[in-house]
């Protein structure tokens, strides 16, 4: 960064750092502590729709990558498309492997970002739900290198429970790097894995 850069104002962003993922599995214990939310074993990589043979070939990487997983069963990582447009690769798991989901969805990542396509990448996110049935997401953001909940109300609709956000965002506080700017919490309504 130069000096015009800071005598206009302008930061340098923040570099993705993958490692945030590993810090999930100690806040879904201080989560289910604190108010009850439990790991669902779903999980997404969400990134802005690649075509072509590059992105297939890096897809099947990944495919034998977490295929090497001899305690999974079934497919590792599933494709999947929003009705927004955005591709999704999801990943299950038993809701006890928290800790191999993450490495699912960091190597997911990684693989994407090792073969050039690290600008496509938006957010990862894992699902946790409680006892009443309400779902909620842990969302990493790969460009901010923060985490923000994204909790959708029951019953369907587009419609976000803002109080159970901000309870989570305070409860986590001291375990996530959270998102400080609430206009990038990003509502990801029909996110695979939620």
């Amino acid at each position: 960064m130069g000096l015009l850069d800071i005598l206009l104002g302008r930061t340098k962003p923040v570099a993705p750092d993958l490692d945030q993922l590993f810090a999930l599995p100690s806040a879904a214990i201080t989560l289910q502590a604190a108010i009850g939310f439990t790991p669902t074993g779903q999980g997404a990589v969400c990134f802005a729709t690649v075509e072509g043979a590059a992105f297939e070939q890096t897809h099947r990487e990944v495919q034998a990558l977490l295929d090497a997983d001899a305690e999974r069963a079934g497919s590792p990582v599933e494709p999947h498309r929003d009705d927004y447009g955005y591709s999704w690769l999801v990943s299950r798991r038993a809701p006890d492997q928290l800790p191999q989901l993450v490495n699912d969805l960091h190597a997911v990542n990684s693989s994407l970002e090792a073969n050039g396509f690290g600008p496509q990448l938006l957010c990862s996110l894992a699902g946790f739900t409680d006892g009443a049935g309400r779902g909620l997401a842990l969302v990493y953001l790969y460009k901010r290198g923060t985490f923000y909940p994204f909790a959708p109300l029951p019953g369907g609709g587009e419609r976000r429970d803002n109080a159970l956000e901000l309870q989570v965002r305070s409860v986590l506080a001291g375990d996530l790097r959270i998102e400080q700017d609430l206009a990038r919490w990003f509502p990801v309504w029909g996110a695979p894995g939620l």
